[in-house]
């Protein structure tokens, strides 16, 4: 992707966006040349059914939308076109009754394809099915690449071998990986549309939560996927190596739908093979130099992936000062940096690090989460004051050599969940990194620690890695089950403190 992203945004379309829908509109398909739909058209669809008519924008600018209406089912098994499904461009067709969301149109300019933006939309419609109670999702695709082959395969056989990956089409290719299935193949649905030659594959998603008998269904996510990464050290040749390493994990447990993926302390320490040659305090300093352009991929595959990314710690410097940093790389686009606060003996003595100045929380759309670097976790007023402001997952990115460095780790950890009665995530380095001056040998066990009650496994540990084996553990954790203990829990450990006789408090606010 050539051009920075600082901010994705999936919300409805509003009737101020069409300007801009427009143009988008016009981008998007060059081929049908006045085929896009007039301002009286949108402001017509916005009064019947604003709900269901989305836009996504980059930094503030419309790049894509989604646009629906609700119609009977016995409309689309008959057989029809794009004018009849929508009453002859008028939407009469709409009704509040109706059974079937059914897509009219939806499109991602061309300069912002292949970050999976079309991806967002396809899943907010399946969210308004849901939260609608209606059947299915319907709408019928078109096959741009059939101009290619129309004189050797008919449409059927054309879609058979889209379906048996023999041939791409940037349309149906797109819907068939979205869990969508075809229904039947229309003749003549679209006038003008020449790269399908007319033709168009009527497609269905099936919500398999509907019920005749209209249900609410809760639309906060309590349920939260977490992907944490048992990152093995291991010689990079460059930068683009991490990167090739860091995509597959990040694509690995986004492909289990995570919300967020979780890398450890310090994981970019292959990189300063390179500067062996050097003293540690310089080797480190050359370290920071990649900082940046981390922090600006791993946005990208944040937004590409769908997925929060917790980059772990890199050496960051700041105006000539040393700090252990990492980003929080939400999945719209945004970010925010956090830095170790307390700094080991060791980072010292051998690097010149300096600690933080910062006690935060972050918002996500998952909640609030608190995210602290390895030695910070040893210090429990940090997460305490978290806790206070509604932080309900713990991450700690964390880097140990010995067994004993990690128990430190993984038992203040364990305390952290229970005092605070939240999940805490750590995630660490294995493996050895021979020529890689104070980064020899590391010994880590990723985990995911709980509150100590009924409702959580016994010991306290939800689940947890292989100890020294290079591997993902993901993990799902149930925010519900959090406010649960904090009302009835069998103690309630934050809400029986005595802060008539103590309390805890910022001396230096964020």
């Amino acid at each position: 992707m050539q051009t920075e992203i600082n901010k994705v945004e999936l919300r409805n379309l509003k009737i101020a966006d069409y300007k801009e829908l427009k143009k988008s509109m016009i981008e998007a398909y060059p081929e049908m040349v006045d085929n896009y739909w007039n301002e009286s058209d949108i402001k017509k669809l916005l009064k019947l059914f604003p709900e269901g008519q989305l836009v996504i924008l980059v930094d503030d600018v419309v790049v894509g939308s989604a646009l629906s209406i609700i119609v009977f089912e016995d409309l689309v098994d008959q057989n029809h076109d794009y004018a009849k499904i929508t009453g002859n461009y008028t939407f009469s067709t709409h009704t509040a009754k109706g059974d079937i969301l059914y897509g009219i149109d939806v499109f991602i300019i061309p300069k912002y394809r292949g970050l999976r933006l079309g991806r967002r939309l396809y899943d907010a419609r399946k969210e308004i099915c849901e939260q609608l109670n209606l059947k299915s999702i319907v709408f019928a695709g078109r096959i741009p690449n059939y101009v290619n082959y129309a004189q050797e395969l008919t449409p059927k056989e054309y879609i058979d071998k889209v379906k048996r990956k023999e041939i791409h089409d940037p349309v149906l290719s797109f819907q068939l990986s979205n869990d969508f299935h075809v229904m039947r193949v229309m003749k003549n649905y679209l006038e003008g549309d020449k790269k399908s030659k007319e033709f168009a594959v009527l497609l269905e998603w099936n919500n398999i939560y509907y019920n005749e008998s209209p249900k609410i269904i809760n639309l906060d996510k309590s349920v939260i996927r977490l992907g944490l990464i048992q990152w093995q050290m291991r010689p990079l040749g460059n930068l683009e190596a991490l990167f090739e390493q860091s995509e597959f994990f990040i694509d690995a447990v986004s492909g289990y739908t995570s919300d967020f993926a979780v890398f450890p302390e310090l994981f970019i320490a292959p990189l300063m093979a390179d500067y062996n040659h050097l003293s540690e305090a310089d080797a480190i300093r050359e370290l920071a130099k990649y900082a940046e352009p981390i922090r600006k991929r791993f946005q990208e595959l944040a937004i590409s992936y769908n997925i929060n990314i917790i980059t772990g710690s890199m050496p960051q410097l700041i105006d000539g000062t040393l700090y252990n940093s990492g980003f929080l790389c939400r999945r719209d686009g945004t970010y925010e940096t956090y830095t170790k606060i307390h700094i080991t003996p060791n980072e010292v003595f051998h690097w010149g690090i300096t600690g933080g100045n910062t006690i935060q929380t972050f918002d996500t759309d998952c909640g609030k989460i608190g995210i602290m670097i390895c030695y910070d976790v040893e210090f429990p007023e940090l997460s305490r004051l978290m806790a206070d402001e509604g932080m309900n997952i713990l991450f700690v990115p964390f880097l140990t050599d010995t067994q004993n460095g990690y128990t430190r780790v993984k038992h203040c950890a364990q305390a952290r969940a229970i005092e605070n009665e939240c999940y805490v995530a750590i995630a660490g380095c294995v493996g050895n990194l021979p020529k890689v001056n104070n980064m020899d040998i590391q010994y880590a066990q990723t985990a995911v620690f709980t509150p100590s009650d009924f409702a959580f496994p016994s010991n306290g540990i939800k689940a947890e890695t292989t100890p020294n084996t290079e591997m993902t553990l993901i993990v799902d954790v149930d925010l519900d089950l959090l406010k649960e203990l904090h009302e009835h829990g069998s103690v309630k450990i934050l809400k029986d403190r005595r802060t008539d006789l103590y309390e805890i408090r910022r001396k230096k606010k964020a």
